[in-house]
């Protein structure tokens, strides 16, 4: 019996790693979470957690691969208002709730050139947990709309 122990240890850890994986917690992206999309599709995005991460969020970046987001959480559900100021990417707003269902989109919404602090706002109607950003157009391709299932697991 003793001898069969290391062979169960080393299975359950062989196959905890695909489930892992499956999970959303892909070992071979550090620092990106999986967001699979009702179509199918994967993005890999980056998580703005923290005050920091979600006040800089895509600022400054010059570029967003189709496959690739930054997904802000918070702690509450809340109209939580998001511009573009120092962005230079245009990019997809996609406002989510608790039950990882779309609540609200804005597409398509262009940089922001004002160097004060009179950039437009955009907001939902109603509470979001999470607000994902996508490079512009990729919500269009993507088929998301209003009500649409995302899955994902937050760390």
């Amino acid at each position: 019996m003793q001898r069969r122990r290391p062979l169960v240890l080393f299975l359950v850890l062989l196959f905890s790693f695909p489930c892992y994986t499956l999970a959303g917690n892909d070992p071979s992206q550090p620092g990106l979470i999986a967001i699979t999309l009702p179509g199918g599709a994967i993005i890999q995005a980056e998580l703005a957690n923290t005050p920091q991460k979600r006040a800089e969020g895509l600022m400054y970046r010059e570029h967003l691969a189709d496959d690739r987001g930054m997904l802000f959480t918070f702690s509450q559900a809340e109209t939580w208002v998001f511009w573009m100021k120092n962005t230079k990417i245009p990019l997809d707003l996609i406002w989510i709730n608790e039950k990882k269902q779309v609540i609200h989109l804005e597409q398509r919404v262009p940089i922001c050139t004002r160097t004060d602090d009179s950039c437009p706002q955009y907001r939902p109607n109603e509470g979001a947990l999470y607000v994902l950003e996508l490079a512009a157009g990729r919500a269009e391709s993507l088929k998301l709309q209003r009500g649409s299932k995302l899955q994902f697991q937050v760390p």
